[in-house]
């Protein structure tokens, strides 16, 4: 009862969702209920008793309380700095001028969706990197976005390329990469290059041609239907060309000091921002004075705000939801019917690959299912008579995949923020590339863990 229950609460949220119903208190309306309901049925409390206020219906608000209090300080707050500094430096020009030097080189490509596909393959090399997928979609709508856009992509299809970037979760410097490692008793390093690599190569390809030929096909359905994007508007700025570093700054910064390259020193995407506001800020008083500098200033923080709004709340709601689905046991329920049944391996590996697609989508995050489930993978793994990292790997991927399909998912929610159009629509565009990941991601882990 308490699954048909959870069924029929995330059916109806998606439903009013659909319905065009505000998302932000719909889902917070969904995850309330469920854990309402975990509390009456008694199959879950919404805070360890660790944490508890001492009462299981208030902490219900405690854990909304303490939900908000976390994003805004972690994820919230790179989405402000990020969506702000895109902002500032669409108004003072530096945008532009990184447009305009990179269409030269660019325009010998006589295919812009060409280049939105190699933009594609770009940022998840970039992912080994900068291993937040949330951080470096951001980057990316700072540098990459204007560039498509003003080709002639878009803004859907280049915030889609942009959204998937990191959706394989790849390299040593991964959270789900070092545990999968860990669970397989592997080192992060032999994981890399023996197993996640050769399947990362093919379906990293497959996402490419995906992304090619879907946006064409979103894009063209579109202008038929007068529904066109409305380009990046001109601008009077014309600013010094050494502007088009300006929003180079964080990236760079992020990779020089990237614990692949550097380890000295650590640094993360909000200071990054900050300092690349600062010399941008020291830029604009050699031109305009520092009068107009410290006004100028407030587009960022506006921006800032108007990321809060929109964003960061939808993020936390998200976050409240799909915590209901944890409490109430729904994901529970469907792993111990997974193992309890009598299956070949290859059925049990492809049948644990969809529980965990459904999680990370209903979830909004990767990191959340991966890190419930890979624990229990080994003896799952065991009673099939299978290595661990057989199972383990194609999940990883999975998880990271079935993120870059959920409209609740940070970096989606993030990315659709900073071009101001809708997470729910965007994934629309996400998805076939990211089913066709799935299959040949999973095939391939089949075919090397085996």
């Amino acid at each position: 009862m308490v699954t048909i229950f959870s069924l029929a609460v995330i059916f109806s949220v998606g439903t009013l969702i659909y319905k065009k119903f505000n998302p932000q208190t719909t889902l917070l309306l969904g995850g309330i209920i469920m854990m309402a309901a975990a509390i009456i049925t008694q199959t879950g409390t919404p805070l360890a008793e660790s944490a508890s206020s001492g009462n299981s219906w208030l902490d219900i608000f405690t854990f909304i309380k303490n939900t908000t209090s976390k994003t805004v300080a972690g994820l919230g707050l790179i989405i402000m700095a990020v969506g702000g500094f895109a902002k500032y430096m669409d108004h003072i020009g530096a945008s532009r001028a990184l447009v305009n030097i990179a269409l030269k080189p660019l325009g010998f490509f006589k295919s812009p969706y060409l280049v939105m596909a190699l933009g594609y393959i770009i940022g998840q090399l970039l992912n080994i990197f900068i291993p937040s997928a949330s951080g470096l979609g951001l980057l990316l709508m700072v540098t990459l976005y204007p560039i498509l856009v003003r080709l002639g992509v878009s803004k859907m299809s280049a915030v889609a390329v942009i959204a998937t970037t990191a959706c394989l979760d790849l390299g040593p410097a991964s959270g789900n990469a070092n545990l999968a490692a860990k669970t397989a008793d592997l080192l992060v390093t032999e994981y890399f290059f023996d197993y996640q690599l050769p399947v990362a190569v093919a379906t990293m390809l497959t996402i490419a041609v995906l992304h090619f030929f879907v946006q064409q096909w979103f894009d063209r359905r579109d202008t038929d239907k007068g529904q066109v994007d409305i380009q990046e508007e001109e601008t009077t700025v014309a600013p010094p060309k050494f502007y088009a570093l300006l929003p180079m700054i964080p990236l760079a910064l992020i990779m020089a000091f990237s614990p692949m390259l550097f380890t000295a020193v650590k640094i993360d995407v909000v200071t990054a921002m900050f300092i690349s506001i600062a010399v941008a800020m020291l830029c604009e008083s050699k031109r305009h004075g520092a009068r107009n500098v410290f006004k100028d200033i407030f587009v960022y923080f506006d921006s800032m705000g108007k990321q809060f709004a929109r964003v960061v709340t939808l993020v936390i709601a998200g976050q409240v939801f799909a915590h209901g689905m944890k409490v109430i046991g729904l994901l529970d329920s469907v792993i111990n019917l997974a193992i309890n049944a009598s299956i070949s391996p290859s059925l049990m590996i492809i049948l644990m690959v969809l529980i965990i697609t459904l999680a990370a989508i209903l979830m909004g995050s990767g990191n959340a299912p991966f890190f419930s489930f890979a624990a229990m993978v080994p003896d799952i793994a065991n009673k099939v008579g299978i290595n661990a990292v057989a199972m383990l790997m194609p999940m990883q991927l999975a998880s990271g995949i079935a993120r870059s399909m959920s409209p609740i998912t940070g970096a989606i929610v993030a990315v659709a923020g900073v071009a101001d159009v809708s997470p729910f629509e965007l994934v629309k565009r996400t998805a076939i590339p990211m089913i066709g990941a799935l299959i040949v991601s999973t095939a391939m882990s089949l075919i090397i863990g085996l």
